[in-house]
């Protein structure tokens, strides 16, 4: 109990809880009607969010699309940068940049299941390594231009921050950041096996 008295243990909560809010899920239910759970990759991000909702409103679902990954970004976002302004410890907020990819791959509220990780990644790591967040933005446009696979785009950019991590802050702390990128190809293993038998889907 005294994990509730502590203000970093606090912040763990509050990482862990909201990372967990299925963003995706219930703008597709109560917007476009549809169980993106029952749907597509089964996922609650924004790719099955755009692959799901567009079988009945592109429009809707480019729209529902964005919003989601706005939202699963801002979700562990928000609550790190709060932890910034209240000066917690450089170990403090990689913990609760952790714990907020863990909440969206493994919801409390779907039972532990969830999204594959990237837009709360990229919601987290843009503040903890900005630099290197961006050279993976530019690596995903580049994937998603050339291959358009939402997945293969994913996983290249976060094998290309992991890389520039190690280049641009070489003594920095590298497990929570590998702790992160685990989880996102862990939740992709799926999609690896789809994309070695040539039948993972173009979406972007």
């Amino acid at each position: 109990m005294e994990i509730l008295f502590n203000i970093n243990g606090q912040f763990y909560i509050v990482a862990y809880l909201m990372g967990s809010i299925p963003f995706g899920l219930l703008l597709a239910k109560f917007i476009a009607g549809v169980n993106i759970k029952d749907s597509g990759s089964g996922s609650i991000g924004a790719t099955n969010v755009l692959r799901v909702v567009k079988e009945k409103d592109p429009k809707l679902a480019k729209k529902l699309g964005a919003l989601t990954l706005a939202l699963d970004a801002l979700k562990g976002l928000v609550v790190l940068t709060l932890a910034i302004l209240m000066q917690l410890p450089e170990s403090t907020l990689w913990a609760i940049a952790v714990l907020a990819v863990v909440g969206h791959c493994f919801s409390l509220y779907l039972w532990f299941e969830g999204g594959k990780g990237v837009a709360t990644a990229l919601g987290v790591l843009v503040l903890m390594l900005p630099i290197e967040t961006g050279i993976a933005l530019l690596v995903w446009a580049f994937m998603a231009k050339v291959v358009k696979i939402s997945s293969l785009s994913s996983l290249v950019a976060l094998i290309a921050l992991v890389i520039a991590s190690f280049i641009i802050h070489p003594d920095m702390p590298h497990a929570p950041l590998l702790i992160i990128g685990f989880i996102v190809i862990y939740k992709h293993i799926p999609n690896i096996i789809r994309l070695f038998q040539g039948q993972e889907k173009k979406v972007i």
